[in-house]
């Protein structure tokens, strides 16, 4: 008997949610089996494979390079098994399963509740999980299926991604009302001196987006606190007598006082990317469709 002959599409996706799960326990949970019966496709699988695929560690299991490199094939060959039994019209009404975002803590507070209202309305048997985007992590996450849709800004996302722009973005320099600085008109040079805090959610450090902005004019930022996220810049500048630049579209409703500058800092996008491999997905174009429906 040949090896193809040897396999079924139960193995492979055993296999493929073994990948993402790194778990018997909880990849038998996804695929509705018994740990028993993962167990059971692992062993035919390393089988026809000769390869053990995974390795077992304290919590689950580890992938070997071949199962990891194995994956990428396999992923594929079943979204092509799915997009051959799927329905010629999309309707996402009957749609169930889950669909995973990762977006900055800015496209949380922007972007992700109009897209949710959507969602949940035209797709209500469409389970939902929004996670923090990890930057260093991105890549991993996304070409192992555990993350659908990213949204960020065009520097965090690999360049081998499908993208679409979802609308262009501001710095504005703010500060709480009974800031020293809000009650004049500061230079530029005054600005980049004034203690400043920036949010740095992809990695803490004192480097901020607009850094090369102010290098422009050979200026240098007082940078005195890096927050891990844009909600909590706010609350600091009501505490301290400090400045921020955050995107205009964040500001509503904060109460901070906006600091006329002499120069405007570069205007960016936002934007929404995906792997490759999703990109004749059904559900991957409809949720795409519906942020481009605000371009």
């Amino acid at each position: 008997m040949s090896k193809i002959d040897r396999l079924d599409i139960k193995q492979l996706r055993v296999f493929q949610a073994l990948i993402r799960e790194q778990n018997a326990s909880k990849a038998a949970s996804q695929l509705g089996m018994t740990q028993q019966a993962v167990s059971e496709h692992l062993k035919k699988l390393r089988d026809v494979f000769d390869d053990r695929l995974f390795l077992r560690k304290t919590n689950g299991f580890v992938p070997t390079p071949f199962a990891e490199e194995l994956y990428i094939g396999v992923d594929k060959l079943l979204n092509d098994f799915k997009a051959l039994l799927a329905p010629s019209s999309f309707e996402p009404q009957t749609i169930s399963g889950t669909f995973v975002i990762a977006a900055t803590d800015y496209a949380q507070q922007v972007v992700l509740p109009e897209l949710i209202a959507k969602l949940r309305l035209q797709s209500p048997n469409l389970k939902l999980i929004v996670r923090d985007f990890e930057i260093d992590k991105l890549h991993d996450l996304m070409q192992s299926g555990k993350v659908n849709l990213a949204i960020a800004f065009p520097d965090y996302i690999p360049d081998s991604y499908p993208v679409v722009r979802l609308f262009e973005e501001h710095h504005v320099c703010v500060a709480s009302p009974s800031a020293s600085i809000a009650q004049s008109k500061p230079s530029l040079a005054e600005v980049a001196n004034y203690p400043s805090i920036i949010a740095s959610p992809s990695r803490p450090n004192f480097k901020g987006s607009i850094d090369d902005w102010f290098k422009q004019f050979g200026l240098k930022r007082n940078i005195v606190i890096s927050a891990p996220c844009f909600s909590v810049v706010p609350m600091y500048l009501e505490t301290t007598d400090s400045i921020a630049f955050l995107p205009s579209r964040a500001l509503n409703n904060l109460g901070l006082k906006e600091i006329a500058l002499e120069q405007s800092p570069d205007k960016f996008d936002v934007i929404a990317a995906w792997h490759p491999r999703y990109s004749d997905d059904a559900l991957q174009k409809w949720v795409v469709s519906l942020l481009r429906e605000n371009e």
